[in-house]
């Protein structure tokens, strides 16, 4: 069972799903994704990535063995799948428009998430180290279809 506090949910493994305060006015609406009390690291700072899952696709289905990243979907609807490697343990976040939440997804956690809305689903993701093709610290296992 969760523990639950101020918003955040820690679930497996250093898993911690923040729930967002959307803020709206008349011209749109925006939320904080990751900031310093989010991310809570001393490291230097990594990368933010935006991709777009179409309707009915999946993104993910590898895991890190080193790498910490946290992901959000302002737009569109998406199932993230969670599977921790070391004991079989899985956990499903829905997230998306109405249900916005920005989930830390540690190292040894495989991960995988699927639009499962009519439209386009819009994934942000920040990574605690910057990518780099030599040393990619991705490894490949497909959880979810």
């Amino acid at each position: 069972y969760p523990a639950r506090l101020q918003g955040r949910t820690e679930l497996m493994k250093g898993i911690q799903v923040q729930d967002l305060d959307k803020k709206s006015d008349e011209r749109g609406w925006l939320i904080e994704v990751l900031g310093d009390e989010l991310h809570g690291e001393s490291k230097p700072f990594g990368q933010i990535h935006v991709s777009v899952a179409y309707p009915g696709k999946v993104r993910g289905n590898h895991y890190h063995q080193r790498k910490t990243e946290w992901f959000s979907v302002p737009s569109g609807t998406g199932l993230l799948l969670l599977k921790d490697l070391a004991t079989g343990e899985e956990e499903q976040i829905r997230m998306g428009e109405n249900a916005l939440k920005t989930v830390k997804i540690t190292p040894g956690i495989v991960h995988a998430i699927k639009n499962n809305g009519a439209h386009d689903m819009v994934l942000i993701v920040y990574t605690d180290e910057t990518f780099d093709p030599a040393d990619p610290d991705t490894f490949y296992q497909k959880i979810l279809e």
